[in-house]
């Protein structure tokens, strides 16, 4: 699965300095509730001052309503291939954001949404994250014609940014799922798809 930190996740108690103030902050970010990521974002206060920084502006100025927010957010993590949150935004997605049960199910398991609108967000914010932000311009156009605007581009843009943060520390800390979340956990087709490789792989040697 790749390199997996020697670092601990930090406790208010194991933390210090600025790592135990951001931690603080964390916990008030979250609702009372201190995430497994931010234990682990926390090693580095700047990364995850940044992260909560853009995450409340995209969830308060993008103009997206909560259940888009959501589709954008999912559509990354399964391209990351963050489990971690996959896990979480399914169950914001179910609890919070009111995402139909089938379009947040589409999207974990790589098929076609089944609504127009939110389709057409999904793919538009993939093809922004695997184009590397160099949509062409019929995809564009697909984009606006479904009711989104050019500002909302960078917005995405902003999306994928504050979901590099989150997905790439929840990869190199393998970061465990918390409780209230693993009733939507999510293993990656990547995943096992590499391990039936090495299985194969050993089998034949």
């Amino acid at each position: 699965m790749g390199y997996k930190t020697t670092l601990e996740l930090l406790t208010p108690r194991t933390a210090e300095g600025e790592s135990r103030q951001v931690l603080e902050k964390g916990k008030a970010f979250s609702g009372g509730m201190l995430p497994n990521m931010f234990a682990a974002m926390a090693h580095a206060p700047e990364a995850m001052e940044t992260y909560m920084f853009g995450y409340k502006a995209f969830r308060e100025k993008s103009g997206f309503t909560p259940a888009e927010q959501e589709v954008v957010f999912l559509v990354i993590s399964y391209e990351n291939s963050c489990e971690y949150c996959i896990a979480g935004h399914s169950f914001a997605a179910d609890v919070m954001s009111n995402v139909p049960f089938e379009v947040t199910e589409a999207i974990r398991n790589d098929e076609p949404v089944p609504d127009a609108r939110l389709g057409a967000l999904a793919e538009f914010t993939r093809v922004m994250l695997l184009s590397r932000g160099r949509p062409s311009r019929e995809e564009v156009d697909a984009f606006l014609a479904a009711g989104y605007t050019e500002k909302q581009i960078l917005d995405i843009v902003l999306a994928i940014a504050v979901k590099t943060i989150s997905n790439y520390t929840n990869h190199v800390f393998d970061t465990p799922v918390d409780g209230v979340m693993k009733i939507r956990e999510w293993k990656s087709f990547r995943a096992v798809n590499r391990m039936v490789r090495f299985l194969r792989r050993g089998k034949s040697s």
